[in-house]
């Protein structure tokens, strides 16, 4: 059989592939979390005292340290799976943005706080359910970010799905940024990173494992 014709028929049941859209991935994720966030506040989960807390230095800085997060965490996900991408730089931005944001819950530390013990201030047994939620919120995330970067031709699938770990897990904290009651900067740090750092470990270690032949 010939070149020509060994290739006319491995090509001969291929259909046209959709050619990847930054913008349509991005809003794949944007809708997700929207519709997550609907739901999970449709449910009454959303702390009861978020017209007093709105405005607040404490919740601007949570809530918006997690929203840039999540933002730009997703963008350089969605970008690390083209095949030319180098991820690695965009991973040391999203670690000195997260590391940013712990710094500056030292300025938001409620009058008081440092003063108690601190086994009260990271209440071990409310964080592990936070912790727990963050994680549960995120996986929607880990699957649709696994999801497209299956479909599209990443060169570095391993810093890919590291880069898809920090987006779906900033993801999962933002929307449960508007649920947690707990005010101590502290207790935030400890919990959220645990539950980030569990769902980044999941996705790095599953999602590269859909690219072995």
């Amino acid at each position: 059989m010939s070149n020509e014709s060994l290739i006319a028929d491995l090509s001969s049941d291929l259909t046209p592939v959709q050619r990847r859209s930054m913008l349509r991935e991005g809003g794949l994720v944007l809708a997700l979390g929207a519709a997550e966030l609907m739901l999970f506040l449709g449910l009454g989960a959303m702390r009861p005292d978020m017209s007093h807390m709105a405005g607040s230095p404490f919740l601007m800085w949570r809530v918006g340290s997690l929203g840039l997060l999540a933002a730009i965490a997703c963008v350089l996900a969605i970008r690390s799976f083209s095949p030319a991408a180098q991820p690695r730089r965009g991973l040391m931005l999203a670690c000195a943005l997260a590391v940013a944001a712990i710094v500056g819950g030292v300025f938001v530390t409620p009058d008081g706080a440092r003063e108690r013990a601190l086994l009260d201030r990271i209440d071990p047994a409310s964080g592990i359910m936070c912790a727990t939620s963050i994680f549960v919120l995120s996986l929607p995330f880990v699957a649709l970010l696994g999801a497209l970067m299956r479909r599209a031709a990443p060169t570095q699938p391993r810093l890919s799905a590291f880069a898809s770990g920090i987006a779906a897990s900033a993801c999962g904290a933002f929307v449960f940024a508007f649920c947690c009651p707990f005010n101590d900067p502290l207790y935030v740090v400890v919990w959220y990173s645990i539950g980030c750092a569990a769902v980044t470990a999941v996705a790095r270690w599953c999602l590269p494992r859909r690219f072995r032949l």
